[in-house]
């Protein structure tokens, strides 16, 4: 099996699945707000694996709020910040490529009388004036991802922040770092986000388990009520086999970031001229993208065909963001790639695991399905 759709989920790390185990036995599988011997141990493991995140994130681990992905940390942001900033303030400014959990959330209270601005890329990249300009005295949120899910672009945040900032400082900026964190640096206060989301499954975590960074001092209501957990923001038991993976996986990607970077940026560098050199075949994502995430197209193989052809070699991808579910997407033709080539756009996403070995075979495949499917000799 050669896996390479890991911008849609990785395979937990095995001291992540070691550390979720634990935290299912033995003395580790207590309720977090119990009081006895059980109870402290895994309010221990919570603590741990917070403290964890918020080291790799460069903030405290007051500033970390654990969700059950990024899904709700996004959702969170974008209706938190409505919630509290919105009585006043109505406009909302975002990008056109946004994950739906941020672009849905947004259209939905676009609904609810907000303003909604969506900033889209110029010439193929995004321009932080453009950012910038779109913010006025009345919005209350700019929410904006750091590397773009379908093809891999890193967008000038931290620039674009730092400015709506010293212009509006009471403006919530919200970033949705699902894609970079543990692959490329992410810090909060170089970030000069307000809010960031992450994901576990992302980063070899397993399922279910993302974080809501909340700068200390920014005031975002609770939409989850009870028990009074993660300090009376999130109620419910805490899943603390989940949590602990996560702090697992967190902790040993944070050893070697650099190094993975570097392979992982050799093997884009490689798909790049494998693809470019071949007939009928397009590399679609920007200069200076993220190389875990890359953007192809093979002209005239729709990408749902190409896809479970690759299948059937053994080869996964994926033809765009998981969750599109095959839905047609404007997203690379908003970077520049041809619109013509639309329909037959696949992802392919790396992690340190893959090897050159996968492109020699994934580039096998493709020639096959192009004698296969489209009798090309």
């Amino acid at each position: 099996m050669i896996y390479l759709d890991n911008a849609a989920t990785t395979k937990p790390l095995p001291s992540a699945v070691d550390a979720a185990v634990n935290a299912m036995t033995e003395e580790h599988f207590g309720n977090p707000s119990s009081l006895h011997k059980l109870g402290l141990t895994a309010s221990q493991t919570v603590s741990v694996a917070r403290k964890t995140i918020a080291s790799a994130l460069g903030c405290t681990a007051e500033e970390i709020f654990f969700t059950s992905g990024a899904t709700e940390a996004d959702n969170t942001a974008v209706f938190g910040a409505a919630m509290s900033v919105g009585k006043r303030k109505k406009r909302i400014v975002t990008t056109s490529v946004e994950h739906p959990a941020v672009a849905e959330p947004c259209r939905q209270l676009s609904q609810r009388g907000f303003e909604v601005v969506n900033v889209s890329p110029r010439d193929g990249a995004f321009q932080v004036e453009d950012i910038v300009a779109a913010v006025n005295e009345d919005t209350c949120l700019v929410s904006c991802m750091l590397v773009n899910n379908e093809v891999g672009a890193v967008l000038p945040v931290a620039e674009a922040f730092l400015k709506i900032k010293r212009m509006y400082p009471d403006t919530l900026t919200h970033c949705d770092a699902v894609q970079a964190f543990m692959k490329l640096p992410v810090l909060s206060k170089k970030l000069n986000a307000d809010m960031i989301s992450l994901s576990g499954h992302k980063v070899h975590a397993p399922k279910g388990i993302g974080a809501l960074y909340i700068k200390k001092g920014v005031h975002i209501p609770s939409l989850m009520f009870g028990g009074g957990q993660e300090r009376g923001f999130r109620s419910g038991t805490e899943s603390v086999p989940l949590m602990a993976a996560f702090g697992a996986a967190v902790s040993e990607l944070s050893e070697n970031m650099d190094k993975r970077y570097v392979h992982v940026k050799a093997l884009s560098d490689l798909l790049k001229d494998r693809v470019n050199a071949a007939e009928g075949l397009v590399y679609n994502s920007p200069e200076n993208g993220s190389p875990y995430v890359n953007s192809i197209a093979a002209e005239g193989l729709r990408s749902e065909v190409l896809l479970h052809f690759l299948e059937q070699q053994g080869i996964y991808v994926s033809s765009g963001s998981a969750c599109s579910k095959g839905k047609k997407s404007s997203i690379p033709a908003q970077f520049g790639a041809p619109e013509r080539l639309t329909d037959f756009t696949l992802r392919i996403s790396f992690s340190s695991d893959n090897t050159e070995a996968d492109i020699d075979e994934l580039m096998r495949a493709l020639k096959e399905a192009q004698h296969t499917l489209l009798k090309v000799k």
